[in-house]
C-alpha cells in the first residue's frame, strides 16, 4: 500500500480501457473518478464497467508463476524449467525485492478501486436497491483483496474507506493480524444481506452473492484459528469457524458426481464463487505433455503428490493391508489421481502417455518436459480420446464446496467436535472422488479415529482434493508444518522400459529450504518500505 500516485494512474489506465466514453480529450492524468460515476448515466452503465473492471483483480492459478504454478514452490511439482521464479519460493531466494508476483500492489489497486466506486456511486441515478447490491459487491471485493494481503503478510495497513490522492500522507502503520482479520470477517458480516441470494438452480457464480460471503468468511476464521495465527489454540477461534462452515453448508450446495467436468463447467452446484475466463485451450497447451501437439509441459507433479492419493479403498500406500502394488504403481488408486496427474500409461489424446526415458513425453536432450515422470491433468477437458485440444471454460475456482466441507471437518476435529459429524465431511467428498464404501460403508474411515489421526486424514485430503488451486503453499504455513515438509526433498521416478517391462526408480529432483525463523511470512516489498516510512518489515527479512 504505497505510492498512490502510481496506484491512481494505473486505476485511471484501467478505467480508460475499461469504458466507451471518450477520454482522449483529456490528458490520462488528468482523468477523474466524475468521467465514470456520471449523474447522467442513467442505466449506471459505466459505473458497471468500473466494478467489473474491479473483479478482474481477483486472483489468478493458471501458470501464473513464470509459467508455472504456484504448487511448482511446493513439495507437489518442480518447474519444468530450471531456474524459473517458481524455485525462488522452495530456495529460500525471496527477498523484499525478487518477490515472483505483484500480488501487494495489485491487491491494493483493487482495494483503492473498490472505495473509489463507493465513494462515487451514489451520484449514479441508479436504484437503491441496486446501489446497495454494487456497494455489498464492492466491500466484499475489498475484503478479498484484504485477505489475499493477509495470507502472505499477516497484518497490514487497513485504510478505510479512504480514497488517497496524490496529495495525501499515506504513512499509513501496519494493523495488527488480529485486527485484519477482525476487519475482514466485520465486512463480510456487514454486507452478506445486501448481495445477491444464493439460489442452487440459477445462482450467478460470477459475482458476489450470500455464498461467496458466507464462504469467504469460513476461510478467514479457519486461518485465524491455526496455528500461525492462533499459537496458544484458543479453541473458541476453531469453533467460530466451525459454524462459519456450517453456515455454508446450510445454504444447499452439493457436490458434482463429476469431478473433472466441474473444473470446465459454466455452472453447477460446487461452484461457489468464480473468476470466470473466456473458453481456450491454454491450460492444455501450458501444460500437456510434449508429444502431444502443442504441449510444452511447463509444470511437473512430484512423486511426494503422487504418493499422497490413496488407494481405491480409501487406505494410503503405506497402511497396513494396502493393496499398493509398487511393480503397478497405479493400479487401483484413488480416481483423483489420474484426474490431477498425467502418469506413464494414461490415456491422452487416443494414446498412452510415455514418460518412461526416452518415451514420446520424455524423450530427453534439451527441449523442456517433465522433470519428475509425471505432466498436470487438473483443469483440462476431457481429451483422453480426442484427437484434438477444444476451446474449454478454464474459470479460476474462487470457492467451491468442497473446501467447506473439509473447512467444517477441521475446524470441529481441533474444537471437539463429535467424530462422526467429522467424518461424514470427509465421506461426502471420498464417495464423490470415487473411493469404494467398504463393509462400514465410511469410504476407509472409522468412527474410533483419534484427534490427531483425524487431522493427519484431513490435511492429506486437502492436498489431494485442492492440488494445483493454490492451498498448499498457505495450508503448511498455516498448519507450521513448512518448516517440516519444505525441508524434505521434491522426488520424481525414472521409468526404465526394457521390452514390455517396466522398471520405477525413485529419486530426489530438487532439495528445498524453508527457514522457519522467516519463511513463514513474506518480505514486505522493498518498494513499500521505501515509500512509508512508518512500515515495519516482516521478522527476518531485511529491507
Amino acid at each position: 500500500m504505497n505510492n498512490y500516485k502510481k496506484y491512481f494512474a494505473i486505476t485511471c489506465l484501467f478505467l480508460a480501457l475499461g469504458c466507451t466514453k471518450k477520454f482522449e480529450a483529456e490528458p490520462l492524468e488528468r482523468i477523474t473518478g466524475d468521467l465514470i460515476f456520471d449523474p447522467a448515466d442513467k442505466n449506471a452503465d459505466y459505473a458497471k464497467q468500473f466494478l467489473n473492471g474491479t473483479y478482474l483483480l481477483l486472483p489468478d492459478w493458471y501458470n501464473r508463476i513464470d509459467g508455472t504454478f504456484l504448487d511448482a514452490g511446493t513439495d507437489d511439482a518442480v518447474p519444468s524449467r530450471i531456474g524459473t521464479q517458481a524455485d525462488f519460493y522452495r530456495t529460500g531466494r525471496i527477498s523484499s525485492s525478487t518477490l515472483p508476483d505483484d500480488v501487494w500492489r495489485r491487491n491494493y489497486l483493487g482495494i483503492r478501486k473498490a472505495n473509489l466506486f463507493l465513494s462515487k456511486i451514489d451520484v449514479v441515478p441508479t436504484t437503491d436497491l441496486l446501489k446497495t447490491q454494487f456497494k455489498a459487491e464492492a466491500r466484499f471485493l475489498r475484503a478479498y483483496f484484504y485477505f489475499e494481503l493477509v495470507k502472505r503478510w499477516g497484518g497490514v495497513p487497513l485504510i478505510g474507506d479512504k480514497v488517497y490522492t496524490i496529495d495525501d500522507d499515506i504513512n499509513i502503520p501496519r494493523s495488527s493480524l488480529d485486527e485484519c482479520y477482525a476487519y475482514i470477517v466485520s465486512e463480510l458480516d456487514a454486507i452478506k444481506t445486501l448481495l445477491l441470494p444464493y439460489a442452487v438452480s440459477d445462482g450467478d457464480w460470477g459475482r458476489a452473492n450470500l455464498g461467496a460471503a458466507l464462504a469467504l468468511k469460513s476461510r478467514v476464521l479457519l486461518y485465524a484459528a491455526s496455528p500461525l495465527s492462533n499459537p496458544t489454540n484458543n479453541t473458541q477461534k476453531w469453533a467460530l469457524a466451525a459454524q462459519a462452515a456450517a453456515d455454508v453448508k446450510a445454504l444447499g450446495y452439493t457436490l458434482v458426481t463429476d469431478w473433472i467436468a466441474n473444473f470446465n463447467a459454466t455452472k453447477n452446484t460446487e461452484f461457489i464463487f468464480i473468476k470466470e475466463n473466456a473458453l481456450n485451450t491454454s491450460i492444455e497447451v501450458n501444460n500437456g505433455p510434449i508429444g502431444y501437439l502443442q504441449g510444452v509441459g511447463l509444470t511437473s507433479p512430484s512423486q511426494n503428490l503422487v504418493d499422497a492419493f490413496l488407494m481405491l479403498d480409501g487406505k494410503a500406500i503405506s497402511d497396513a493391508g494396502s493393496i499398493y502394488n509398487p511393480n503397478n504403481p497405479y493400479a487401483n488408486r484413488d480416481p483423483r489421481l489420474t484426474a490431477t496427474i498425467m502418469h506413464n500409461g494414461k490415456n491422452w489424446l487416443g494414446r498412452p502417455v510415455e514418460t518412461f526415458d526416452g518415451g514420446q513425453d520424455k524423450p530427453g536432450g534439451n527441449r523442456t518436459q517433465t522433470r519428475t515422470g509425471y505432466y498436470l491433468r487438473k483443469f483440462m477437458g476431457k481429451f483422453e480420446t480426442s484427437t484434438s485440444y477444444s476451446n474449454q471454460g478454464h474459470h479460476v475456482i474462487l470457492l467451491r464446496y468442497a473446501e467447506i466441507l473439509l473447512n467444517h471437518a477441521e475446524a470441529l476435529n481441533e474444537s471437539g467436535g463429535a467424530v462422526a459429524d467429522i467424518v461424514n465431511n470427509l465421506v461426502l467428498i471420498r464417495r464423490r472422488a470415487g473411493i469404494t464404501a467398504g463393509a462400514n460403508n465410511l469410504y476407509g474411515l472409522s468412527l474410533t479415529l483419534t484427534k490427531d489421526q483425524l487431522r493427519t486424514i484431513i490435511q492429506n485430503e486437502r492436498r489431494i482434493e485442492f492440488a494445483f488451486e493454490e492451498h498448499r503453499t498457505w495450508d503448511l504455513r498455516r498448519w507450521k508444518l513448512a518448516e517440516v515438509e519444505l525441508n524434505k526433498p521434491v522426488r520424481g521416478v525414472q521409468i526404465v522400459k526394457t521390452g514390455t517391462a517396466l522398471t520405477y526408480n525413485y529419486f530426489n529432483v530438487v532439495n528445498a529450504a524453508f527457514d522457519a525463523s522467516k519463511m513463514y511470512w513474506y518480505p514486505i516489498p522493498q518498494a513499500e518500505m521505501l515509500a512509508n516510512n512508518r512500515m515495519v518489515q516482516n521478522p527476518g527479512w531485511s529491507n
